[in-house]
């Protein structure tokens, strides 16, 4: 028996370090080769790691929330064989010749036999070497001995399953069971049921768990949804777009936000923070507008500062900017704090409403929903309109009501007549 160190490696330009979100495995399992056994997140990405080789597990490299180095222990494993005690990687093990290869060896067969030999092998009956020769292609494919193993449990052929990292994995094969062989084959009794899995809640989704349960806790939230007519604004909006030359395209976001910011000085309440340990709510004069943002690590919120001060076409530029940096990880800490107000936009997935938190704070958050085309009475005639609610949850200690169905409805009022959005 032997140690096997299995070495977090690298996994990805610029990365030195890893966090452990969770483990698959624990001391004492055996696991088997291609097993996955830690999900790591960086800073960009969640990666899973799977076990170069099969044994038993010895020792792990901390708990979930742990930070790993690259080039680090990550796990021990205990082997048959040497292991890699002076780190060399495992050397492939040499696979059994087929009964195609077996035959035609030149080192097996003599050279005055050679020409007999070759005779023979033509004269097989065709569904014969057809099955060797399908054995020799399914042998030919670099796949761990687990998936082999698999595969002719299932009577699947290895060559005709696509590869998606260099060689076949257990993933690959499920691929090709269900999708890859055109009939959706899954043998008797293998279930694609997913075990269950319990995941530590640490990193990013911890801060947002933390975020989101302090908001409802704290604040008694309370949402008014109403029903916008866009028609008028997508129609200008179509036109600008048409003529825009080398500025960016534009998105209902835009409008809205132009919308909010020349609303909010009448209501002064919406665009507020309230600190409730000191019992002081301030009124902010400048909309630092908080964009929430879906990222691979989370929800973030990228603020827009001064956005009452921008026009349509540079709010644009600016949620495409603050947007990609909050994706890719490049955001500054400045970008991603100090908002006044919220707005919370899931584009075509809006749903028909919804009652978002407030991002505390804050005292309100603002959540417009998808544009959908509806059969309307305008006067005596019925005409297709584009239609979309628009949802606000308040904190109820510090905004009324009434107050919020009032900014609502002036609100409504810009959107729903476009041409005021552009004047002064």
């Amino acid at each position: 028996m032997g140690k096997f160190t299995f070495k977090l490696p690298d996994i990805g330009e610029g990365i030195a370090e890893a966090e452990i979100v969770a483990w698959h495995i624990k001391v004492g399992d055996r696991i088997e080769e291609d097993q996955p056994i830690a999900d790591m997140m960086t800073d960009k990405a969640t990666v899973e790691m799977e076990s170069p080789v099969s044994g038993v597990v010895t020792a792990v490299a901390g708990e979930a929330g742990d930070v790993v180095s690259i080039g680090a222990m990550l796990v021990e494993i205990e082997i048959e064989g040497a292991g890699n005690e002076v780190d060399e990687a495992p050397k492939p093990v040499e696979q059994a010749k087929t009964p195609v290869e077996a035959a035609t060896t030149p080192s097996d067969v003599s050279p005055a036999s050679r020409g007999v030999e070759s005779e023979k092998v033509a004269e097989k009956p065709s569904e014969e070497a057809k099955i060797e020769l399908v054995t020799a292609q399914s042998d030919k494919v670099t796949a761990s001995p687990a998936v082999r193993a698999r595969a002719k449990a299932l009577g699947v052929d290895l060559g005709q399953v696509k590869a998606s990292g260099g060689h076949v994995r257990h993933a690959d094969l499920d691929a090709y069971l269900n999708y890859g062989s055109g009939q959706g084959y899954r043998a008797p009794g293998v279930s694609t049921a997913r075990p269950d899995e319990s995941v530590k809640v640490i990193g990013m989704r911890r801060r947002i768990a933390e975020n989101m349960a302090a908001s409802k806790r704290n604040i008694p939230h309370f949402s008014y949804v109403e029903e916008f007519d866009v028609t008028a604004l997508e129609a200008m909006r179509a036109d600008l777009n048409a003529n825009r030359g080398q500025r960016p395209k534009l998105t209902m976001l835009p409008f809205l936000i132009v919308a909010i910011c020349k609303t909010l000085p009448d209501f002064p309440m919406i665009n507020a923070r309230y600190d409730d340990e000191a019992g002081i709510v301030t009124r902010h004069g400048a909309v630092h507008l908080g964009m929430a943002t879906q990222t691979d690590a989370g929800l973030m919120v990228p603020v827009i500062r001064n956005a009452q001060d921008l026009n349509v076409w540079q709010l644009a530029s600016e949620i495409s900017r603050l947007a990609a940096a909050a994706r890719d990880g490049t955001a500054k800490s400045e970008e991603l704090s100090g908002s006044t107000l919220t707005v919370t936009s899931l584009g075509p997935l809006g749903g028909i409403a919804t009652t978002p938190v407030i991002n505390r704070p804050e005292v309100a958050i603002i959540g417009p929903n998808k544009i959908v085309e509806r059969p309307m009475f305008v006067g005596d005639t019925i005409e297709a309109r584009k239609l979309m609610n628009l949802s606000i949850s308040c904190d109820h200690r510090v905004v009324d009501g009434w107050d919020a169905a009032s900014y609502v409805q002036a609100l409504k009022k810009l959107v729903e007549t476009p041409v005021l959005l552009f004047a002064d």
